[in-house]
């Protein structure tokens, strides 16, 4: 039955194949840019992806003006300040944004500084405090699970305050995606499982939690179905172009998904652990989804027994009762982080990380009661309950 009301806003452009690269000196043309900037980081560069960037432009009009290279795994303000700088000492006018989730969010601030003026980025912080559309902002995605290609949020770390700051507008979405699986095929195994586990926690709690609509029901069931079909595959054979094309596409679904649905519980300890025990957050998508699904299951088993078709295939689902749907879901998920332990040893819980301690779980259930992504999570939760997930997810 569809919502009595909702809404579904994706207005960033998604150009994806093998040679998807070499389209955007033309998608810049469309934009009136003619003198963009790359911003990435050193990794990048050192393992020879931006040449693949330099390539697509070499045979066009135009040539990237600039590049800055020095966007740290957390960015900062003065990082922001700095590529900044640069845009404006060689005049750029459009932004192409190489690397993955602290890139792009280095980009979406940086783009505001060169759009608004000025070096003051903390008086836009918050939500929809801008008023206006920024300069073009296209991105190359090096990973194949954050989506913030496709959404309106960045966060930048205050280094002085000790304190990450969130900025929120429909004007920080980019212009456009690209997706060259070219860029993801140098992935680690390790780094491909936990993006790739970071996008299906996406899909799976944009379908399951309150704010799913039939729209994004859409992006978030076909993201599971191809993460499920080739996440696998990749492990096995990392240079499967058209399988990573696959996780790159499937993410991109997933953060166009949750961007319109919202997550859930699954962030908020995600988001929680993250801050206090510093465990990448790919990682914590992987150990605590199963977990906060069982949590969630005597309130919509029912919605989770359906991403038993898109997980486990038509057969098993047909084969599966209705009433044990969503534990066969559950256990497809289960089985899935097995298989990705067996192949890099990705932690399925706390104490396989070797970096949290157990007297760590009182202080990440206080924070993550009162973090935002908790209110669309589908069951209610207090702090014990949360607690109890947690402790659950220890061993």
């Amino acid at each position: 039955m569809s919502k009595p009301y909702y809404e579904f806003f994706c207005p960033v452009k998604v150009i994806a194949g093998h040679k998807a690269l070499e389209h955007i000196p033309f998608e810049l043309t469309t934009l009136q840019a003619k003198r963009p900037m790359v911003i990435t980081d050193k990794g990048v560069v050192a393992v020879g992806l931006l040449k693949h960037v330099e390539t697509a432009f070499a045979g066009a009009d135009m040539a990237i003006t600039a590049v800055f290279d020095d966007v740290p795994p957390d960015s900062s303000l003065q990082t922001v300040r700095n590529a900044a700088a640069m845009y404006r000492a060689n005049e750029c006018d459009a932004i192409v944004a190489v690397g993955g989730g602290s890139v792009i969010d280095t980009c979406k601030a940086v783009n505001i500084l060169v759009s608004e003026g000025g070096d003051d980025l903390l008086k836009f912080s918050g939500a929809h405090n801008l008023k206006r559309p920024l300069k073009p902002l296209f991105v190359v995605p090096t990973t194949a699970g954050t989506g913030s290609e496709t959404t309106m949020i960045a966060v930048i770390s205050d280094t002085e305050k000790g304190m990450k700051v969130p900025f929120m507008s429909y004007f920080l979405m980019p212009n456009a995606a690209v997706l060259d699986p070219r860029m993801t095929l140098t992935l680690p195994p390790h780094i491909t499982a936990m993006t790739a586990m970071d996008a299906m926690t996406h899909a799976v709690e944009a379908f399951t939690c309150l704010a799913a609509n039939p729209i994004s029901d859409a992006y978030a069931t076909s993201a599971v179905r191809k993460i499920s079909d080739n996440l696998l595959k990749v492990m096995d054979n990392p240079s499967d172009a058209d399988a990573r094309l696959e996780l790159a596409q499937a993410s991109t679904m997933a953060g166009i998904a949750f961007s319109n649905a919202m997550v859930g519980m699954v962030h908020s300890l995600g988001h929680a652990t993250g801050a206090v025990c510093h465990l990448p957050h790919g990682l914590c998508m992987n150990l605590y989804l199963p977990y906060v699904l069982e949590y969630n299951k005597d309130v919509n088993g029912a919605r989770i027994g359906e991403l038993l078709l898109p997980l486990a295939g038509a057969d098993v689902y047909a084969a599966t009762a209705p009433a044990h749907r969503a534990d066969r879901a559950i256990a497809t998920l289960r089985t899935m982080r097995d298989e990705l332990f067996a192949r890099c040893k990705l932690p399925r819980t706390l104490q396989e990380t070797g970096k949290v301690q157990e007297s760590q779980l009182e202080q990440i259930a206080e924070l993550a009661i009162n973090d935002g992504s908790i209110i669309f999570n589908p069951k209610e939760a207090d702090r014990e309950e949360l607690l109890g997930v947690l402790k659950l997810a220890w061993a």
